[in-house]
Formats: C-alpha cells, sequence, structure tokens
C-alpha cells in the first residue's frame, strides 16, 4: 500500500508541504525503508545499496503523482547505505537523497561519491524541556541577546590537530560561554559541504548534519547539552544557492530541477554556486521544509539566514548578465515570497524561535511582519554598523577627528529595524586582518581600543554578535584550518580583553536599559565633540539611566564637562581603563557627584578625568 496520500501531492503540487521530510527521504520501520524522491524529468528511478548489493535493477520505484517516486524496501535498515540511479535522457545518474537525513564520510566511501544513509532521527532521548517551555521569540524583543558566532572545526584543536567532535565540544564550548556571558552560540553551516573549505556555505545535504563532527544524534546532544546549560542555539541557513557537486542537487534528474532553468539566473557569480528556482513547488517545499526541520527535530532555537540580499535582487553581482522579473524589475518576487512564507511557517510553528537575516542593502522591512509587507524576520544584521565602526576604529586616533560621522551616523538608522550588531566572521578572513590587527597603535593601545570598541558595541542599540577569537583579541585573522590562538588568551593583555567583554556582558544581561533597542532607549549627550573624538550617550529603560562616554584618543582629558540627565550622585559602574583589563587605572575614583551647572544642554553636569582610548559607564546612585 503507498505511504504518499492525496493530501501529500495536492499540498506538494501547491509549493505549501511544510513537512515534506516527514515524507520524502528514507524513513525505516521494523521491516523495511520507505523512499520517496522529487525526480520529475526521470524515466526510471530505483535505490540502491548495502541492502541490495548495490543493485540498481532490484529496488525500482513508483512513479506517482507531482514527479514524485516511492518505494518500500524490505530488509533496508538504518545505518545501511543507499543511493538513487536515476535514469533520464539516456543516461543513468546516480545522486544522494535531497532529503537525507545522514551522509557518509567521501573518503570512508566504497562505492563512487557519497552515499546518503538510513537513519531513524527518534534514537535519541532530549532532556531540555525545561529549556524550551520557557524560550521567548518576538514577545522577548527587549531580551538580552548576544550571540558568540562559532565555525565548530575551528574553534580547538585536539593535539593531534583534529577537530573536536560534537560530544566533546559541548562541555568546554559551554564553560567558555558562561564564562564570557553570551546567552546563545550561533554555528556556522552544520549541514552536510564536502568543501570544508567553504565553511558550510556550499552546502549539499540540507537535511544532514555534517559527518566530520560525528552523527545527528551526536549533535543533539551537543545542542541538548547547551540547552540544558541554559544557552540558547542558532544555525546559519543557506537557503539562497547550493554547491555544484555531482553527487548533491545540481541537474539531479537530468534536468535543472532545483536550479533556475535560465542560465542567466542559475550560477552564483561570487561563489560558483547553484542558486535555488524559488519559484518552483518542489523547490519551496524543500526549502520551507528545512527550515522548519532544524527547529522541530533538532530543537534550535532560531536560523540565520545567509546572503538574504543575493536572494532579494535578480541583479545582485551579475554587472548586467541577468533576467528581470515579471514586471520588469530587479527584485526577485519568489524569493521574497519565499522568504516570507518561510518566516510565517516558522512562527505559526514555532512563535519562540529567533529567525535573523544577513542583508546588506537598505531593503525596507526586513523585521517588519509579514502582513504588513515586511520579510518577517525577527532581526537584521546591522552591516552598515559593522563596517562604519569599524572602519573607523581602524584609524589613527589622530585621524578619527576626520572620520567622526561613521562613529555617529548609524544612529540616524538605528531604529529603523530590529538590528543585531555582529562583529561577524566575515570581517576576519580574507586578507581583513582580526579584530586585534585592525587596531591603531603598539599591543597596549590595541587592546584598550578592542574594549572601547566592545564597549560601543554594547553602549549602541541592538542585539550583539561576536565571531570567536574576538573576546579575547587573537592576533591573526581566521583560518578555518586551523584552531583559535588559545596560547594568546593567556597573555595579560588578551586576558583583559576578554574579561572586560565578559563583564560587559553580564552588565547587559543585568540592566533592562541595554535592552531596550526602541527609539525612546537611546539619547545622546554629545555627538559633535569631533575634535576631542569623544561621545556621550544615554541608555534608558522605566526610568533607570546608564551614561556611555567614550574616549576614542590616547589623551586623558581631565575636567570634561558631560551634561546629565540629572542631578545627584553618579557611580563608574564600568571603566575600560581598570588595571584588572590591563589600563592604566585613570578615572574617578568610583563616584562622581553632578552640579547644577549646565551643559549640552542640561541643568546637571559632572566633571570627569576621561582615561585614554576608554569607556566609563555610569550609573546614578543613592545620595
Amino acid at each position: 500500500m503507498p505511504r504518499l496520500t492525496d493530501d501529500d501531492f495536492y499540498f506538494w503540487n501547491e509549493g505549501k508541504h511544510y513537512t515534506s521530510y516527514e515524507r520524502l527521504g528514507a524513513h525505516p520501520d521494523d521491516s523495511g525503508t520507505w523512499f520517496t524522491v522529487w525526480a520529475p524529468n526521470a524515466h526510471q528511478v530505483s535505490v540502491m545499496g548495502d541492502f541490495n548489493d548495490w543493485d540498481s535493477a532490484a529496488s525500482k520505484l513508483e512513479r506517482r503523482k507531482g514527479g514524485l517516486w516511492e518505494g518500500y524496501v524490505r530488509g533496508a535498515a538504518p545505518e545501511d547505505r543507499y543511493k538513487y540511479r536515476i535514469q533520464a535522457n539516456y543516461e543513468e545518474l546516480d545522486r544522494t537523497d535531497p532529503y537525507a537525513f545522514r551522509m557518509e564520510a567521501p573518503a570512508e566511501n566504497t562505492y563512487e561519491g557519497l552515499s546518503s544513509i538510513i537513519t531513524d532521527l527518534d534514537d535519541f532521548t532530549w532532556s531540555d524541556d525545561d529549556w524550551m517551555e520557557q524560550r521567548e521569540g518576538p514577545s522577548g524583543l527587549n531580551k538580552p541577546v548576544s550571540i558568540y558566532e562559532v565555525h565548530l572545526g575551528s574553534w580547538r584543536h585536539k593535539e593531534q590537530g583534529e577537530s573536536l567532535s560534537y560530544r566533546e565540544i559541548a562541555e568546554p564550548l559551554a564553560d567558555h560561554v558562561e564564562e564570557c556571558g553570551f546567552t546563545h552560540v550561533e554555528f556556522l553551516p552544520l549541514a552536510e559541504h564536502p568543501y570544508y573549505g567553504s565553511w558550510g556555505y556550499q552546502i549539499v545535504g540540507y537535511y544532514a548534519p555534517t559527518f566530520r563532527y560525528g552523527s545527528p544524534q551526536d549533535l543533539m546532544y551537543l545542542i541538548n547539552y547547551l540547552h540544558e546549560r541554559g544557552i540558547g542555539v542558532i544555525m546559519d541557513w543557506v537557503p539562497g544557492h547550493f554547491a555544484t557537486d555531482p553527487q548533491g542537487l545540481a541537474f539531479f534528474d537530468g534536468s535543472h530541477l532545483f536550479e533556475y532553468e535560465d542560465p542567466l539566473m542559475r550560477s552564483h557569480p561570487d561563489w560558483g554556486t547553484r542558486v535555488f528556482d524559488f519559484g518552483k513547488a518542489g523547490v519551496r517545499n524543500f526549502l520551507i521544509s528545512n527550515a522548519l526541520f532544524w527547529l522541530d527535530r533538532y530543537h534550535v532555537d532560531g536560523l540565520r539566514v545567509d546572503a538574504v540580499a543575493s536572494m532579494l535582487y535578480r541583479d545582485y553581482s551579475r554587472e548586467g548578465e541577468w533576467s528581470p522579473n515579471a514586471y520588469g524589475g530587479r527584485e526577485n518576487l519568489e524569493a521574497i515570497e519565499l522568504l516570507q512564507d518561510t518566516n510565517k511557517r516558522v512562527y505559526e510553528q514555532f512563535p519562540e524561535a529567533l529567525m535573523l537575516a544577513e542583508e546588506s542593502t537598505a531593503w525596507p522591512g526586513v523585521s517588519k511582519p509579514v502582513d504588513t509587507g515586511g520579510l518577517g524576520f525577527l532581526y537584521k544584521w546591522n552591516m552598515g554598523w559593522m563596517h562604519d565602526t569599524l572602519d573607523y576604529v581602524s584609524n589613527d586616533p589622530v585621524h578619527r577627528q576626520y572620520h567622526h560621522g561613521e562613529l555617529t551616523w548609524t544612529l540616524s538608522w538605528a531604529f529603523s529595524e530590529n538590528y543585531a550588531l555582529p562583529l561577524s566572521h566575515d570581517e576576519v578572513v580574507h586578507g581583513k586582518k582580526s579584530l586585534w590587527s585592525k587596531m591603531p597603535g603598539d599591543d597596549w593601545q590595541k587592546a584598550a581600543n578592542m574594549r572601547l570598541l566592545f564597549t560601543h558595541m554594547f553602549g549602541h542599540p541592538g542585539k550583539k554578535l561576536l565571531f570567536m577569537g574576538g573576546e579575547f583579541g587573537q592576533y591573526h585573522e581566521w583560518d578555518h584550518d586551523e584552531s583559535l590562538e588559545w596560547h594568546v588568551a593567556e597573555k595579560d593583555l588578551h586576558r583583559g580583553i576578554q574579561a572586560w567583554f565578559s563583564d560587559l556582558n553580564h552588565l547587559y544581561q543585568n540592566h533592562q536599559a541595554l535592552w531596550n533597542d526602541d527609539n525612546d532607549g537611546f539619547e545622546w549627550i554629545s555627538y559633535d565633540d569631533r575634535a576631542n573624538s569623544v561621545v556621550a550617550y544615554i541608555r534608558r529603560y522605566e526610568g533607570k539611566e546608564l551614561v556611555f562616554i567614550l574616549n576614542f584618543t590616547p589623551v586623558v582629558r581631565k575636567n570634561y564637562r558631560i551634561g546629565l540627565p540629572g542631578g545627584g550622585v553618579w557611580t563608574e559602574l564600568l571603566n575600560s581603563d581598570a588595571s584588572v583589563y590591563g589600563g592604566g587605572n585613570v578615572g574617578n575614583q568610583g563616584t562622581v557627584h553632578s552640579e547644577p551647572v549646565s551643559a549640552h544642554g542640561r541643568t546637571h553636569s559632572i566633571e570627569l578625568t576621561l582615561p585614554p582610548l576608554a569607556g566609563l559607564i555610569l550609573e546614578r546612585g543613592d545620595e
């Protein structure tokens, strides 16, 4: 009796089969396994594997509606390897399963190319109920979110130079995340990717965790462990393009099935990958189901969607060689609809999820609701803040006065979206240098500049994201083949950077004024002192206020008057120049008293000693 139902065919043809991973792929039972694959151009499809001695004639599938092929193979069991043999256009094509839950390592393959592996995902017992029940998504917009971006394979190596496995990394990663005060870990893509140097962004197995670090159950263990330690998990998701490897999705059934048939739109010029044809019903089923799959079966707390701009614009990086939409425009209408539908389905089924967009243009409404015309993401990466702020701090302090606007004008759009502030992997590779190396001056000044950069990051509206190694000021830019430079973290200046970042993270989590990313949560005190490269601003929430004063020069500024939002005693909560962080201990002895002297349009003010290349964070105290 066939497994697919009339409902399956209807929703598949409509592009609305949002749980297609429950029907397509390999699904074992006590006696064998059901196999289902989408191959509308095929004349014949069979499944071959360990269970039939790789005989392509032994287990033929039956053509069903909608280009689907289905069949049951007795004796096919979990851990058996398999492939599809597709006959189309007078050729035979061996393909992995697009819906495979696991794929083998290429080096271990005794048959040509990768193979899929029959896998029972129910073979894991979760113990993260408490975490899952207390998660917050849109209802937690004004809550602290501080994300540690991690490439799992290069976070830390064993003595032999091998990467830690999913299980081996769990405890040390959780310990480090807790020490540094992050709320979430975001993993660069963990779906199966043959080319390690793609960092996971050139995928062949969208439903299969990469073999490099263990089994699907091992990844479940890692996520479950992080949840038990109170740490959220976000996964990088890549719906815009896929790898060209012949064992994957490209030219899958002898036709351009998953990618565009239009040769002008088929390949991505930046990455040499294939671009999904977002208008095809089968592609929509595949991608939207995939987003829901990771939230459902792996309990991930959110998805960071890669390269959204490349999906939104049909002419992205194409320099004139592109095809317009049905109305002659450059907008990719089908991709827009797919992103909106993905976010709608995610929030219908997982209202507590975090959906983040890496979108690098001024596309309006990325983080606005779909029913108001937005794309429906919860957060958008603030790429403008990242580039302008890094450009500013990379200048020698003597020249910063001429670039003051790069520091201040980011507030002109800070409330146009729900933003996350990323200092991401993209900014510390390909000759861009590490954060440490971007900083001008000697080692002391580099460390001071990094502490100051982080101070402004936590003072500026927006959630926080930092790529691994930045928290302690790694010397060299990131190399995916090498471990982080953990020996550097033991040096005094670098230990101070990490201690400062940790204290900022804990301050952030304990002060609601820093979570309030609405327009009323930020107010400038002084943004125009470009001659001294000093800025000051207020973060507030329900009458509670924190004042940030940042000095971007290596000059101690004594008797510097700052207008305040009221009188009284002000406590120096944090000073990035404190000796415990590697600074020179210049400051104001912990507290300062305001005076009824007007400054910056305010009735009260204080005179401060501003430490060099440092930030002060003040809070009103008791009289």
